[in-house]
């Protein structure tokens, strides 16, 4: 599993002018079960996708298509983690090592 931590580079006013892209975008990787849970951050400063995609290859050139990379709105950290426990209503997240 991925947690992909973005943190915007540019000004809030920017990152909005490509706001609805990047939120068809995520639609779309939703459809794909590329992600499974994304958000904003608190201070908006950017925001946290969580993504099952078994590689980080795999992963960076789903990333290459989101609207604020392409437009180099943010930075991307991709953290890579193995969910050993789990809350019950969440197993379906928990891999096998």
């Amino acid at each position: 599993m991925f947690i992909i931590n973005l943190t915007y580079k540019v000004s809030l006013d920017e990152v909005d002018k490509y706001l609805q892209q990047h939120v068809e975008y995520l639609k779309v990787q939703y459809d794909k079960k590329n992600f499974i849970a994304s958000g904003r951050k608190n201070p908006r400063d950017g925001g946290v996708i969580l993504s099952k995609l078994d590689s980080k290859d795999k992963l960076q050139k789903v990333l290459e298509k989101d609207p604020f990379y392409i437009e180099n709105l943010a930075n991307y950290e991709i953290i890579e983690f193995f969910p050993t426990m789990i809350a019950k209503e969440f197993e379906n997240l928990k891999e096998e090592i």
